[in-house]
């Protein structure tokens, strides 16, 4: 049972992490910002609605983790595991998403840097000849 929750975990950790994620690049392309910056800012606008995700979801495995009764031992591990797991990917998204979308910025960057330009079609054609209309 517990590995239902963990399946549930990597779908909230990967929600939470594009929703960082597609606010930096908006803001990258339409703001003109530096990948620091809308990371930053991604983080700061995005915190609400993640964590209100993540604690809906804690509040409701609650009764998974606390109730009793006839099959409760089968889904008691199922609600340590979701609200464990929350509590940690919390945080752990909050922090790595930021650092690994740094890094892949500074990696394209580097790529960039070192690719040589290719030559386009005009420049190694000559000049583009006029077409009357």
């Amino acid at each position: 049972m517990s590995l239902i929750g963990i399946v549930l975990l990597i779908g909230i950790v990967k929600k939470n992490a594009i929703l960082m994620i597609d606010f930096a690049i908006d803001a990258e392309r339409n703001q003109g910002m530096s990948a620091h910056d809308a990371i930053y800012q991604a983080c700061l606008l995005r915190f609400r609605p993640i964590l209100m995700t993540t604690v809906a979801a804690m509040f409701g495995a609650v009764p998974l983790m606390l109730g009793t009764g006839v099959g409760s031992e089968l889904r008691h591990p199922l609600g340590i595991s979701i609200i464990g797991g929350l509590a940690v990917s919390q945080v752990l998204t909050l922090f790595t998403t930021p650092v690994i979308y740094l890094y892949f910025d500074r990696l394209a960057q580097r790529r960039r840097v070192a690719s040589p330009p290719t030559p386009s079609a005009t420049s190694a054609a000559g000049p583009p000849i006029p077409v009357a209309s």
